[in-house]
């Protein structure tokens, strides 16, 4: 059972998600916080799977409270951010910050419990809709963003040529499957390519992966 912690200063808008997620049977919402501070509490209280966690809220807002859960609770959930803008400032804050994916709130509801479980997995989630975009601004951002925690601790050095070149591909937006067909090999091998890379940088999932490759020069900080 996936345990769901729901952060939203909307009443109406946590209640409606609730409605959505719990008619999965594998998840479950395990509480409800209106704030940055209370989503810290909270999750150190339940210890949930996932943080859904919205990034504009009064009394303390969530890019700061996914840097705090992310570095300072243990063992740390996986953080989905959900947002009412494409291009919001606070994504690329909570990028930084560690959260494992992010999803536009108008989403199907499918989506986002898709989205729900492939985080509790530790596959990370980009909304397709605006994966592209933020991944090019989020790199052309990168040398200001120098300075922020990094989220993988690894060297490119520690990676081999074909696990490198996996890492590539995976940051331009492939999937599993279009990875293993651009390369002609089985889907099981990228998996397990791609799993030693991610063990040997210290990302936690894809999205950490893909910011890795940007900050570690694997990619162009200005794509196309």
């Amino acid at each position: 059972m996936i345990t769901v912690l729901l952060v939203d200063d909307q009443q109406l808008l946590r209640a409606g998600f609730r409605s959505l997620i719990e008619l999965a049977d594998d998840i479950r919402v395990v509480g409800e916080a209106s704030n940055g501070p209370e989503a810290v509490r909270l999750t150190r209280l339940l210890s949930p799977d996932v943080v859904c966690m919205d990034v504009r809220m009064p009394n303390g807002n969530g890019l700061d409270a996914t840097r705090e859960i992310v570095h300072e609770i243990e063992p740390a959930p996986a953080v989905l951010v959900l947002t009412t803008f494409e291009l919001d400032e606070y994504v690329f804050g909570a990028l930084e910050a560690g959260a494992s994916g992010f999803l536009l709130k108008d989403t199907e509801p499918d989506d986002l419990v898709d989205a729900i479980r492939r985080v509790a997995a530790g596959l990370g989630l980009v909304d397709q809709s605006v994966t592209r975009r933020v991944i090019r601004e989020f790199a052309r951002r990168r040398p200001a963003a120098a300075s922020a925690p990094r989220p993988a601790a690894g060297t490119a050095d520690a990676l081999t040529a074909r696990e490198a070149e996996i890492v590539k591909l995976l940051a331009q937006g492939m999937s599993n499957a279009e990875i293993a067909a651009a390369l002609v090999v089985e889907v099981s091998t990228v998996k397990s390519h791609l799993s030693r890379a991610m063990s040997k940088i210290g990302a936690r999932d894809r999205v950490q992966t893909v910011i890795w490759a940007y900050r570690n020069g694997l990619m162009p900080a200005d794509p196309d």
